[in-house]
């Protein structure tokens, strides 16, 4: 958990690029992202995520899932 006094961590060339790819899982999510799409690596594959009002303090890794559950 990351002190309240240093505030979020957003990394500053992400706000310079056009493109709306997240190879960083670990980048919070602020009230200026919501409403758009983004795509956020798993490890293997981009998965696209809408960024929500609820969404708006967790991290975009935890919407991203790096392991599956097998149905049989």
């Amino acid at each position: 958990m990351r002190s309240f006094w240093k505030g979020p961590f957003i990394k500053q060339k992400f706000f310079l690029k056009k493109s709306k790819v997240i190879t960083s899982r670990n980048i919070e999510i602020v009230p200026k992202f919501v409403g758009f799409c983004f795509d956020v690596h798993n490890g293997k594959t981009y998965i696209n995520i809408k960024v929500t009002e609820k969404m708006v303090g967790h991290k975009f890794g935890e919407f991203s899932f790096t392991k599956f559950k097998i149905k049989v």
